[in-house]
């Protein structure tokens, strides 16, 4: 018995990298996947069906059950054939797993407004679309699924160069802790991996030089994990995945400072004077 016997997934951007490895393991415990892949480059040019067409074909002949999809994630139009592809193709969706993703790199003052659209596009945006059109196919049947989406250490801590990446995986944090609160009611869970890998979209950064242990195949467990009713009920929640590393990235409060109530409201002579307690974890 596989740990996704009789569930439906959809991956996006599962045509190569930590996508395909998602995929191919969810396959394995029993999903019937949809392999979702526009087949553009590394930073969304063009469009080749081969790469969703051979991981489809991977999964059958491995003794799964796959289709392929070619639709894009960044268009209302496209996350709706995204989960009609799934259902029509098996009848019915039970599994997002939200990994589709473009890099546009440049420093901030020389990113032009095109380099930070279209990032936002592919990562946010289609975050939200195929997320919205998944949960109400979900709805229809009665609820009941699991959105896994993909941010990065990069949204949560920043990153030199990448200012719009940062900012579309930023945003995924905030739109899954704002989706996992209000999908509750219809038994979705919504949780996001924060995955270190080296891929076809950084294997040339300079971090990844000579680096052989951080790889999709480490990450695709965690999804798998979210996917599965392992989880349970868990939702809201950022899994970190760097090779044999797994770690959750929480955003905190600190205790704060209280002025005394007599003395008025604060000034910024005060602030600057008590920042130290004020930001004091």
């Amino acid at each position: 018995m596989g740990l996704l016997d009789g569930k439906v997934a959809i991956v996006t951007g599962s045509g190569g990298g930590i996508g395909r490895a998602h995929a191919m393991l969810l396959a394995s415990e029993g999903a019937k996947v949809l392999i979702n892949d526009l087949g553009g480059t590394r930073d969304g040019a063009g469009n080749d069906a081969s790469a969703a067409n051979q991981v489809a074909e991977e999964i059958k002949k491995a003794g799964g059950q796959a289709a392929p999809n070619y639709a894009s994630v960044a268009t209302a139009e496209g996350a709706a054939a995204i989960v009609k592809g799934a259902v029509d193709a098996f009848g019915k969706v039970d599994i997002l797993v939200n990994n589709a993703g473009i890099l546009r790199d440049k420093s901030f003052l020389k990113m032009d407004e095109a380099m930070f659209d279209t990032v936002i596009a592919v990562h946010l945006k289609g975050t939200y679309l195929c997320s919205q059109a998944f949960a109400k196919q979900v709805v229809t049947q009665g609820g009941g699924g699991r959105i896994v989406n993909t941010t990065s250490v990069s949204g949560m801590l920043g990153n030199f160069g990448q200012a719009n990446y940062s900012a579309a995986k930023a945003g995924i944090y905030g739109l899954t802790r704002t989706t996992s609160i209000e999908l509750q009611k219809h038994r979705i869970t919504v949780n996001a991996i924060a995955p270190i890998a080296k891929t076809r979209m950084t294997e040339d950064l300079p971090m990844f030089q000579g680096i052989d242990t951080l790889t999709p195949a480490h990450i695709a467990p965690a999804a798998l994990f979210l996917a599965s009713d392992l989880c349970g009920d868990r939702t809201g929640h950022i899994l970190a995945v760097a090779g044999a590393r797994l770690y959750a990235f929480k955003v905190i409060e600190t205790p704060g400072k209280f002025k005394d109530a007599d003395k008025g409201v604060w000034t910024a002579k005060e602030i600057a004077e008590n920042w130290e307690a004020i930001n004091k974890a």
